[in-house]
């Protein structure tokens, strides 16, 4: 009976990491459902992959104003002023790393603006810009996003200087 529970803790012990590994897997699946959506703005099937991916009350940080987009904004944002604006916007994931509750995604944003950005006419030109984020995931959803892009970047390869 001694080697039988023996037995039992060492499984145990052996699946813990395997499902430890398995949920960071899901939480990274969760998470690609951000970036599928911002690298086709324009498909609803990937605003709903996103909406069903975030929490009914989740938020986009960029800064510390205080004005945060809530989810819908955010949807309207992308399938809106994006799709339009830069349909081939690709949003490129190069690295993520969990750690408990937090991924956190170096990725690339390329694209090339059909019109203004931000006030400046590329005219044609594309940018390729370094973006980071972190998102909190709990009971397998993104509560909250953190992001900072390199949109100055961005600008500076519009005008072309």
């Amino acid at each position: 009976m001694v080697t039988f529970r023996v037995f039992i803790a060492a499984v145990s012990l052996f699946m813990l990491p395997v499902a430890a590994s398995a949920a960071a897997a899901d939480n990274k699946v969760v998470v690609q459902a951000f970036y599928d959506f911002l690298s086709n703005p324009g498909s609803e099937q990937h605003a709903a992959a996103f909406k069903a991916a975030t929490a009914e009350d989740w938020q986009s940080i960029g800064d510390y104003s205080g004005k945060n987009k809530q989810r819908d904004q955010f949807i309207g944002q992308v399938s809106g002023f994006f799709a339009k604006l830069i349909p081939d916007l690709n949003w490129a994931v190069e690295e993520m790393i969990q750690d408990g509750d937090k991924v956190v995604v170096r990725s690339r944003a390329t694209g090339t603006p059909q019109g203004a950005l931000f006030g400046v006419d590329g005219q044609g030109r594309g940018f390729d810009i370094l973006t980071i984020d972190i998102h909190t995931i709990r009971n397998g959803m993104i509560v909250s996003s953190y992001h900072v892009e390199d949109w100055a970047g961005a600008l500076q390869q519009l005008s072309g200087k």
